[in-house]
């Protein structure tokens, strides 16, 4: 089933082309002669449009060429009762799929309509693998094991199927994208486009431009018309990353989007229809910005009609190795460097880490070690984890304690940093009494007398207070 504009001038062969068609259950759009035609393009995207070759005022190759220039995968099938090898090889030029001559069988017409419909849909797949080969979206190529993981990919897949707005919440670097890639190459929009828009890389009125697209002449420089991302995503998915910098203007328009599936180009005044699923992601607290007045409260609750949450990678450790194998891999193919492992002091270091930029920083530390090592293997020395957050401009260094005006117990603080470095460790006493530089047994001692309850079995801690005084 498509969308389908049918333009001839001949009222009674028309319609019954738009009668069968509709009950074929396509979406159909007719047109008496081309200038209506052409307005029809301006207002919405087809997948298939029939066009009479000669009509009054503009006739089937300006419809075809209009088609070609604003919808370039739409399908054109020209019909005439001129037929003739000329106008074939003419019409087949400009970019026609097909080319009919009147008299012809309705059955025949719907043959070729349903055959256009899927190579549209081939078209569109093979466009989509060929751009996107560096985003692999299914669900068992997403590196990782852990439960805090599976818990997310849990939702995608229940998700997935339906036509439902996500928001997607997490910290800078923690997987939103393939997060939201993954909605949608496992969706039934999945033949269709996935259109990413990052919305804290523009300017309010570039990212409007952007969005929605503009007319010729609609502000200094639009010397042509713009097609926009939501037209660009029509029947697939649009994804807009960190929607929470978003000005208030954008907001309300966003909001029509959802509400109405319409909008108008930038200096434009025909009202375009789309049928797009959205998928938000933001880093920030927009509970938050909506209390404060910086986020519109509808448009929040249009957005969150699911929201999924991405953990950070210090809730994910057991997953760091199979990340940073996968990262290695993937660096020394593309350096062509023969780095086949990590070394233990590496793996140790990496699970020490605390990822303040999660994914990200992981993948550009392995990527740096890989193109800096000397050896067959990853070190320590090689990953150079840090550096940036240890240098100091003005000569002074952070406290490593924080100690509140009224006090606080030595042992508090003692308390509070075994239990950081348990954290720190994955809840491995070994690998935590070495940061303090304590014997394991020294680092068992102390969580007795302190009065750590630490489940051995699951590796946390089962009662731990917390303290704002906490050491950093």
């Amino acid at each position: 089933m498509g969308r389908i504009l049918v333009a001839d001038d001949h009222d009674s062969l028309r319609r019954g082309i738009v009668r069968a068609l509709s009950e074929a259950k396509h979406e159909v759009d007719e047109a008496p002669n081309g200038n209506v035609a052409i307005e029809k393009l301006h207002e919405g995207q087809y997948d298939v449009i029939l066009s009479d070759l000669k009509m009054g005022g503009s006739d089937g190759l300006d419809v075809l060429r209009t088609a070609k220039a604003m919808h370039p995968t739409t399908a054109v099938i020209l019909m005439t009762a001129f037929g003739s090898i000329h106008t074939a090889v003419e019409a087949m030029k400009f970019g026609a799929y097909d080319f009919v001559q009147k008299p012809f069988e309705i059955e025949e017409m719907e043959l070729k309509v349903d055959k256009a419909i899927e190579h549209r849909r081939l078209k569109h797949e093979i466009e989509y693998l060929r751009h996107t080969q560096q985003d692999i979206y299914d669900f068992d190529r997403i590196v990782g094991a852990s439960g805090a993981l599976q818990a997310v990919l849990g939702i995608v897949k229940k998700v997935a199927k339906s036509n439902t707005t996500v928001l997607i919440r997490g910290e800078t670097g923690t997987g939103k994208e393939l997060i939201a890639g993954a909605i949608h190459h496992n969706s039934l929009r999945a033949a269709r486009n996935f259109v990413k828009v990052n919305c804290a890389a523009l300017q309010e009125n570039l990212l409007e431009s952007e969005l929605f697209g503009h007319e010729k002449g609609a502000f200094t420089g639009a010397d042509k018309q713009r097609v926009g991302r939501f037209e660009q995503a029509d029947g697939g998915t649009l994804f807009l990353d960190e929607i929470g910098d978003m000005s208030a203007n954008t907001q309300a328009k966003i909001l029509r989007v959802l509400q109405e599936h319409e909008f108008e180009r930038l200096g434009g005044t025909r009202t375009l229809r789309v049928d797009v699923r959205l998928i938000a992601a933001t880093n920030r607290n927009l509970p938050q910005m909506v209390s404060n007045g910086q986020f519109r409260e509808d448009l929040y609750y249009r957005l969150n009609v699911v929201s999924i949450e991405t953990p950070p990678l210090r809730e994910r450790k057991e997953d760091i190795q199979a990340l940073a194998m996968f990262f290695l891999r993937r660096f020394a193919g593309e350096l062509k460097k023969r780095v086949d492992g990590i070394a233990n002091d590496a793996l140790k270091l990496l699970m020490r880490y605390n990822w303040p930029g999660n994914i990200r920083e992981l993948e550009n530390a392995i990527e740096r070690g890989v193109l800096l090592t000397e050896g067959a293997q990853l070190t320590s020395v090689d990953l150079r984890l840090g550096e940036l957050s240890t240098t100091q401009s003005s000569g002074e260094s952070n406290p490593v304690v924080k100690i509140p005006p009224t006090g606080i117990a030595l042992e508090e603080i003692e308390r509070q940093a075994i239990v950081e470095a348990l954290k720190m460790s994955n809840w491995v006493q070994k690998d935590a009494a070495e940061l303090l530089a304590i014997s394991p047994r020294v680092m068992n001692y102390k969580i007795k007398t302190l009065g750590i309850d630490y489940a051995r079995g699951g590796r946390r801690p089962m009662a731990v207070q917390q303290d704002e005084y906490a050491p950093t």
